[in-house]
């Protein structure tokens, strides 16, 4: 009797331990089914590209947002990089010179589609945008970023202005598929004109990664309300009347 009760006591718990794994294996298979936003193309040519993508670092953006082409392209024109500079550096040829890090005929390209894509985007994304063109010494030259907003205040990340990559295939035709290490790609600075309206400037690149990524908080309103406001396109791709 002692045996067959001991290998009828045996016999219950695998079932016990089947269930647990199997329940286990359930929850898993669960969270890894659950769906994942795709991010939606907004603008693309050739390499540029505008794009709505999910937000890892913010579920609370104030999206969809507001904003006209005109006033993107104003606050584009406020944004300023330089090259950053060890001590050493600066002794021997100084600080170096602030340079607008968009150009007229990138504000161009990206304040339509910035306006179009923050108008599109939810509260848990926020907008990518990559500029490429060829230099005329064959090279790439991109800048790259990413543009949220939060209430009162305008996100915009930066991890490349007007970085400069080695010849290649005529950018135009191909899509690359592999990083392209930037031949000449200086660690840089970067502030925001009015400096009154600007909250915070900061390092927001991940541990161990090494691209660079700086980040400006800008109240976006109240520098609109000081800043010479500048044509720009709208939606329609017209120019929009200037403000007085």
């Amino acid at each position: 009797m002692n045996g067959n009760g001991n290998a009828a006591r045996q016999r219950h718990p695998w079932p016990g331990h089947a269930f647990v794994i199997l329940l286990g294996l359930t929850v898993v298979a669960g969270c890894a089914s659950r769906p994942v936003t795709a991010p939606k193309a907004i603008y693309q040519s050739g390499l540029n590209q505008v794009r709505v993508e999910q937000d890892p670092d913010s579920t609370a953006n104030t999206h969809p947002a507001a904003l006209t082409a005109t006033e993107i392209g104003t606050l584009l024109r406020g944004v300023r990089v330089w090259e950053r500079r060890n001590v050493l550096h600066r002794l021997f040829v100084g600080q170096a010179d602030k340079t607008r890090a968009f150009r007229d005929e990138e504000i161009a390209i990206l304040s339509p589609a910035l306006a179009k894509a923050l108008a599109q985007a939810s509260p848990s994304e926020r907008v990518y945008f990559h500029l490429s063109h060829a230099t005329e010494h064959g090279e790439e030259e991109t800048t790259t970023g990413w543009l949220s907003v939060r209430e009162p205040l305008l996100y915009l990340s930066l991890s490349e202005v007007h970085d400069r990559h080695g010849p290649g295939p005529d950018i135009s035709k191909y899509d690359r598929q592999m990083p392209n290490v930037p031949e000449r790609s200086p660690a840089f600075d970067v502030t925001f004109e009015p400096e009154e309206s600007l909250v915070k400037v900061s390092s927001a690149g991940r541990w161990f990664s090494p691209d660079q990524r700086e980040e400006l908080q800008i109240r976006y309103r109240e520098a609109l309300s000081s800043m010479p406001v500048q044509p720009g396109l709208e939606r329609d791709g017209k120019t929009a009347p200037e403000r007085h």
